[in-house]
């Protein structure tokens, strides 16, 4: 193994994507070293470097949707071996001393909001966009056989987020389940909504995107929540995209009793319907990360061909024209650098 690595380094908020020589991390005890093959980039990758999101001082490496093979494991590490093909996710663990932590919750997002001094990859430490990472074994999930390190990656992040936020749902068997954004997380939860079997309804403002969304699966297409009511609702309405101010539109298709779930991250305020909200006793629900079972199952879906991302790949040399591109939305859906 080389003593040095590329890895990308941003120094500075709002600053360029840069491939540098870095030492290759040291593998601590309960650590992994991971060889990193291919890592996504996350809408929450852009915030840190744009320095919307402070987390750490820079210079820092993003990257929390990696996915690669366990090249070496420290002391005390017994569910992961050399060769294993791995993913790596943000929630790497909890401090265990906090009073978040001795309530004993699942590992999830929730962890990183709530635990006093979480180890976040990408975020606290050191991420994925590098050839090699060292991360505790507890923050990796094995890949199927049957997925690719570009397939596996975004998956990771969007589609374990997605698909947990489906489950939290917990629709009803022949629910009516509206997707409101196609894009990083909207394309996918598309796919997942359809694969779990329920109906699907698309919401997009994007004429182009009409087509691609019923080739993805979506049963019907529809441009805001009028039209979604005109439809026949939804029973479950999936949030997203990066802005709020849609959310009280579509709102307009739901159904009485039904749940919006929010997961798509904005810096917008969440502006709701309070007479609706109370007289149709709707549910509004954030979600995240919720417990490694639903990454598990996401990565199944697409190892059985029922879901796939849309990925345009990038060599690590093109780091910062992926990052650029990311950034002005360029990207249809998920711009992937391999390493």
């Amino acid at each position: 193994m080389t003593a040095k690595m590329k890895s990308v380094v941003v120094d500075q908020a709002k600053g360029r994507w840069e491939l540098r020589d870095r030492p290759v991390p040291q593998v601590g005890p309960n650590d992994v070293l991971v060889r990193v093959r291919a890592c996504a980039i996350c809408g929450t990758d852009l915030w840190l470097s744009d320095g919307v999101l402070s987390f750490r001082d820079f210079p820092i490496v993003p990257g929390h949707e990696a996915a690669g093979e366990v090249v070496a494991v420290g002391e005390g590490v017994t569910k992961r071996e050399v060769g294993d093909r791995v993913g790596v996710f943000m929630t790497q663990k909890m401090c265990g001393v906090c009073d978040f932590c001795h309530e004993e919750h699942p590992n999830s997002f929730v962890t990183a909001a709530n635990c006093a001094s979480p180890t976040l990859t990408g975020v606290t430490v050191d991420g994925g966009h590098a050839e090699y990472v060292a991360v505790d074994a507890g923050g990796t999930v094995l890949l199927p056989d049957a997925v690719s390190y570009e397939q596996a990656a975004p998956i990771i992040c969007a589609g374990y987020t997605v698909w947990a936020g489906l489950r939290r749902a917990e629709p009803k068997p022949g629910a009516r389940v509206a997707v409101s954004g196609i894009g990083g997380l909207g394309h996918l939860a598309v796919q997942y909504a359809k694969a779990a079997g329920f109906h699907v309804i698309a919401l997009t403002h994007s004429p182009d995107k009409k087509d691609l969304a019923l080739e993805l699966g979506a049963d019907e297409v529809v441009s805001d929540g009028a039209s979604l009511k005109a439809a026949g609702g939804a029973d479950v309405l999936l949030h997203t995209n990066s802005s709020h101010a849609a959310v009280a539109d579509a709102m307009n298709g739901l159904k009485p009793w039904g749940k919006v779930v929010l997961m798509g991250i904005g810096t917008d305020e969440l502006a709701l319907p309070a007479l609706a909200l109370t007289s149709n006793s709707y549910q509004v629900i954030g979600s995240a990360h919720n417990t490694i079972e639903h990454l598990v199952e996401a990565l199944d879906f697409v190892a059985r061909g029922e879901v796939r991302t849309l990925v345009e790949t990038f060599p690590k040399e093109r780091a910062e024209e992926a990052h650029a591109k990311a950034g002005a939305g360029e990207v249809r859906f998920k711009a992937v650098i391999t390493y």
